[in-house]
């Protein structure tokens, strides 16, 4: 009886960790976009002048 909290306890800490790194991946691949744009931009700047 004392393992079956402890096994929910287990994949409670999975399922929050596994959220946690959805989202560390969603902000990164954002920050990969941004900076992916911004020298796109100025790429583009530089090759019409």
């Amino acid at each position: 009886m004392t393992q079956a909290p402890m096994e929910e306890h287990e994949k409670d800490v999975e399922k929050e960790e596994e959220n946690e790194f959805k989202g560390t991946f969603i902000a990164v691949m954002l920050l990969g976009l941004f900076l992916i744009a911004s020298w796109v931009g100025v790429w583009i700047l530089f090759l019409i002048r």
